[in-house]
C-alpha cells in the first residue's frame, strides 16, 4: 500500500499545523511556506480537513486555522480518510468502486474486512504528536 500525493502532502501540513502550538492561528499561505507545497495545494488539503473536524477556521482579525482538536487525539487514519475516505486494500470494500470481475465468486472477499481493519488500526495508532517530533539518529 502507498499513499496518495494528496494524503502524504495532507500528513505534512497537519503536522506544520501541529507545530504552532495545536492551537495557535496560522495560515494556509505560512503551512504551504513552511511545507513546500503550493498554496492552490495547501487551501485543497484545508477544506477536506476542516470538513472532516480535524482543522478549524477562524475569520476575522487574528483569524487563521488551528487544530480543531488536540494533536494527541488526532491519528493518521483521521488525516488520510479525510482526503482518501475509507481506509481499504481492495476495491470489494463495503465503500469500494465494487469493478473487480470475480468479486461474485470469490472466496478472499469476506476476509478483506479483517484486513482492511488491521490497517486501518495500524495507522490509528500513529498519533499526529509523534509526527511532529524531529527524527534522532
Amino acid at each position: 500500500m502507498r499513499l496518495s500525493s494528496m494524503a502524504d502532502y495532507a500528513v505534512v501540513t497537519m503536522s506544520a499545523a501541529a507545530r504552532h502550538c495545536g492551537f495557535a492561528r496560522v495560515s494556509a499561505a505560512e503551512l504551504a511556506e513552511e511545507t513546500g507545497l503550493p498554496v492552490p495545494t495547501v487551501q485543497k488539503l484545508v477544506s477536506k480537513l476542516t470538513s472532516a473536524g480535524l482543522l478549524r477556521s477562524v475569520r476575522g482579525v487574528g483569524g487563521g486555522l488551528q487544530l480543531a482538536r488536540p494533536a494527541a487525539a488526532i491519528t493518521l487514519a483521521d488525516i488520510v480518510e479525510a482526503v482518501e475516505g475509507p481506509i481499504a486494500l481492495t476495491a470489494c470494500a463495503p465503500n469500494g468502486k465494487h469493478d473487480c470481475t470475480i468479486e461474485g465468486s470469490c472466496n478472499v472477499r469476506p476476509h478483506w474486512a479483517v484486513v482492511n481493519a488491521a490497517m486501518r488500526g495500524a495507522l490509528a495508532g500513529v498519533l499526529l504528536t509523534q509526527l511532529t517530533q524531529r527524527e534522532t539518529v
